[in-house]
């Protein structure tokens, strides 16, 4: 798996201040897409193995605790999925206090249809688990507005879950 990168202080993804971190390789395309330069799967950074540690560094720095804001690219194709559920688990291990938004074009139906692990559960009962805010859907540019609270257009969907933690 390759990421784009992350930002420490990011005050547009999620809320309050989050660490956003960028997956490389999305299979959606879509039109209008806002980071198109992450469809590649092989655009961006290897995944150092430190990069956890980096980012726990990153959301308690200087005192103040940030939220974790997970991005695309698309984090939950097959290709970054496994490194993704790691760093949430491991982020919700360590921190179990970090608020962490997820975005992914995946609908909630799909996300159902996504079979993980050794028990063959669905994604999207793991991901009820480990994250407080699920943002899902494709974007959709026929119905961009800029409107909406954590969303590019109105189809996509907020799942806030209330036992991730």
């Amino acid at each position: 798996m390759k990421y784009l990168g992350y930002m420490p202080n990011d005050f547009v993804n999620g809320e309050g201040i989050s660490v956003s971190v960028w997956t490389s390789g999305c299979p959606f395309h879509c039109k209008g897409c806002h980071n198109p330069e992450s469809w590649d799967y092989n655009n961006g950074y290897k995944v150092p193995e430190a990069l956890n540690l980096m980012i726990k560094r990153a959301i308690l720095a200087n005192g103040i605790h940030r939220n974790l804001s997970i991005l695309g690219g698309e984090p939950l194709c097959e290709q970054n999925r496994g490194y993704i559920l790691d760093l949430i688990k491991f982020i919700r291990k360590e921190l179990p206090s970090t608020k962490i938004f997820l975005w992914t074009g995946y609908t909630h139906q799909e996300l159902c249809q996504i079979y993980i692990g050794k028990e063959n559960l669905p994604l999207y009962n793991e991901l009820a688990k480990i994250v407080d805010v699920l943002i899902t859907g494709r974007f959709e540019i026929d119905k961009r507005t800029v409107n909406l609270p954590l969303r590019g257009s109105s189809n996509q969907k907020i799942t806030y879950f209330e036992n991730a933690h």
